[in-house]
């Protein structure tokens, strides 16, 4: 028998009303202990940093996943994210990436979808020639996943983060554009 399919998923950018969901996935107890985060975030801390990501002029960009529920509903399973490594100009060119999928719709290709948008987004439109992000060594899922979209690992760090009352150690990860942009200087065929 087949497995049941999987629902499609949706893609969208992130919006002040979803500062529930980000409270709900990233503070999940099988997410949290992956993230960068601590526990007892709020929808309101979510709301204000969401809108900071949001602001007009920001270079971020927030998506998130949806997938319809039992009655057909869109629900929001995921969220990932593109966030300035640094406000410098000389690293204007990295953003940090950030990921979270619910327990729920783990496994059904919803954090591929989202590393997929956000890395076509980076190469087409973002002038990104470096994403960058950090997770811990003992996360082989989601290291696997990075892998997958081209992720190097470039460093481990020993003792980086505290979770759950211990010094975890984590991993730097980047992906460079696989063919950055160029301009080309020759005027096209028919120009002046």
């Amino acid at each position: 028998m087949d497995p049941s399919p999987t629902p499609p998923i949706t893609l969208r950018r992130a919006t002040l009303a979803d500062a529930p969901a980000f409270a709900r996935t990233m503070g999940h107890p099988a997410v949290l202990g992956n993230l960068l985060q601590l526990p007892h975030a709020s929808a309101e801390l979510w709301s204000a940093r969401l809108s900071e990501s949001l602001a007009l002029g920001r270079p971020d960009l927030v998506l998130v996943a949806e997938c319809p529920d039992e009655h057909g509903e869109p629900q929001v399973v995921g969220n990932a994210g593109l966030h300035p490594a640094a406000p410098a100009l000389r690293r204007r060119h990295a953003m940090s990436l950030g990921i979270a999928v619910h327990p729920d719709a783990q496994g059904r290709g919803v954090g591929l979808a989202l590393m997929q948008a956000l890395c076509h987004w980076a190469d087409h439109w973002g002038q990104v020639l470096r994403i960058e992000l950090s997770v811990f060594a003992d996360n082989t899922r989601a290291i696997a996943l990075y892998q997958r979209c081209g992720f190097h690992q470039e460093g481990r760090h020993v003792g980086y983060a505290l979770r759950d009352g211990h010094y975890a150690d984590c991993i730097s990860m980047a992906r460079l554009h696989p063919a950055p942009p160029r301009w080309d200087a020759t005027p096209p065929a028919g120009a002046g």
